[in-house]
Parts: structure tokens; sequence; C-alpha cells
């Protein structure tokens, strides 16, 4: 049989998953946080016809003579460019301009072993509780040192001050918060006081007036040596991989990874630019085509041989 039978197929199975990328960027166009994907192709093993020989005093070299079987996908790539940022006015909504992500979970931060997720979809809200979660319900988390500067994993809770109590002995409830592009949080309590949200030794939150306390809770966030290598997981999350780090990733405070600024009232959107898209998808449906018409062709060679017979 053709060999060209073959690499046609091999064409065509590769355009069709470039198209499916292609598809999957244009449908998350206008989605938060959205990370565009590429197809990279290389080819696959060569027929060695003749090998090369080298030069002599009586002639010259020769060159291998391969003919190649066809092609196959050699990488499909995350890219993290960043996406345009979109203005909403609202306070939770946040962008990170630079490197760093978000961290959500799926369970109660510093609980133990906890699974983290990245994400750099920022649009939060406070859920009934006063946690502060994203879009499906997972957690951020927060960060708190020690006198050391360990960081350690803690929950959002944005309700009231559990430690300065009012005159009949109740918590103060939170009457405004804000975020700081430290992603530290700003609280105003109903009698007035501002400060930032802070958790003491023994999980009570409070209101701290000390900008400097270790105690201040601020949006973890984490940085990666390769983005390239986080898995996609939905929900515009990434699971950490041993491609993505070659240590245990750490949620720490922004300004100690060195991960850029939090923008409040901003979202980053997706950063799927339709025109490259459109161009690609031209490029992947003439490449189905052409390897089509290979293998029509290869068929109506194989007919002529069928027919001397006749």
């Amino acid at each position: 049989m053709l060999k060209s039978l073959y690499s046609g197929i091999s064409g065509m199975k590769g355009f069709q998953t470039k198209l499916d990328v292609i598809g999957n960027n244009v449908a998350n166009v206008n989605t938060v946080g959205f990370k565009k994907s590429r197809v990279m192709f290389q080819d696959i093993l060569n027929q060695n016809i003749a090998g090369a020989s080298a030069p002599t005093a009586q002639q010259g070299g020769v060159n291998p003579k391969q003919i190649g079987l066809g092609t196959t996908i050699a990488s499909i790539d995350t890219i993290h460019t960043p996406g345009s940022p979109m203005t909403t006015g609202v306070g939770t909504d946040l962008a990170i301009d630079g490197e760093a992500f978000f961290v959500v979970s799926g369970e109660s931060p510093g609980g133990g072993d906890v699974p983290i997720f990245l994400t750099k979809a920022g649009n939060f809200t406070r859920d009934a509780n006063g946690d502060l979660v994203n879009s499906n319900g997972y957690f951020v988390t927060g960060v708190v040192t020690d006198a050391t500067g360990v960081p350690k994993n803690v929950r959002i809770n944005i309700t009231e001050d559990q430690v300065n109590l009012d005159m009949n002995g109740n918590p103060q409830v939170f009457s405004y918060y804000s975020i700081d592009s430290n992603g530290y949080i700003n609280v105003v309590r109903e009698d007035g006081v501002s400060g930032k949200l802070a958790m003491d030794s023994v999980g009570k939150y409070y209101l701290s007036t000390d900008v400097n306390s270790d105690e201040n809770i601020s949006l973890a966030t984490a940085v990666v040596s390769n983005p390239g290598g986080l898995k996609k997981i939905g929900n515009t999350m990434f699971e950490v991989t041993s491609n993505a780090d070659s240590k245990t990733v750490t949620p720490t405070r922004i300004e100690n990874n060195s991960g850029g600024k939090m923008i409040s009232g901003t979202l980053e959107m997706s950063n799927v630019d339709l025109t490259e898209e459109f161009t690609e998808m031209i490029v992947a449906q003439r490449g189905f085509q052409a390897n089509a018409r290979t293998i029509t062709t290869s068929d109506s060679i194989l007919e002529e041989v069928v027919n001397l017979k006749r």
C-alpha cells in the first residue's frame, strides 16, 4: 500500500486536533482568567532508502535518502501571556499584574495537607458564612506569617471582630472591607475603627491596627517556575505538576514572592486573540483538505494498479 495514505491520515488527525484546540480557545474568548492553547506538530519515523556516505579522494559525499511517514502532535502548549484587563468596579474582583496566581482550595485552608489549585480568575465573593470564595465555592486561601516569616494558610472570613468585643462582650461586625494591592484585607468595624483583617494564634479573627503585624491576613499567591507545566482541571483552575515546579509550591504573600501587584475592581480576561485564532482555523482547514486530497489521489493510483489486471 502507498505510504502517502497513512501520511495523509496522520495529517488529517493532527489538523482535527488543531481544530479542537482552536474551537476551545474561541469558545472561551470571554472566560475570566482563561489561558489559550496551541498545537505544535512534529514528523514521525522516516524510512531510510539509502544511508549517507562520506567524501573520499575519488568522489564526493552522498546525502541520506529518506521517506517521511507522516506527522504527529509534538505538544499542546498552554500560553500564559496576560489577558486584557476589564474594569468592573466590584471591590472583590481582582486581577494580578504579574506572574503570581491566586490560590484556592476545595477544603478549608489550614486544616492539614489540603490540596491547592491556582487560578487567574479573581471574581471572588463572600458566601453566607462570610468566607471569601470563588464562583465555584472554592475557598480563597489567605496567609499569615509567624515571627520567623514562615507562611501559614488560613481561611479568609470577613464577618466580625472576635477579639475586640463591645461593652456587652459581643463581637463587633465588620461593616466594610476592601483589598489593597498587596492582598491585605482592609476592614472597618461597626464602631468606625479601621484596620487590617488579622488572625491570632488561636484562630480568632480580629481588626489589627498594626499594619506591619505578622498576623495580618493577605490573599495567598503562588509563583511557579514553569507555568506551561500546570495542568488545567476545569473551572479556570490549574493543578501543580512535577514539571511546573521542581519543589513543593508554598502559597505566600505577593510582596514576598515578587509576583506583581493586585488590582481591585478589575478582572483579567481571556488572552485569546480572535484574529489569530481565525487565521489558524483557515490554516487547519486547508491543511485538512490538502491531506484529504493526498488520500484521494493515492486511492486513484491504487485504482489504476487494480485495473491493470483487466
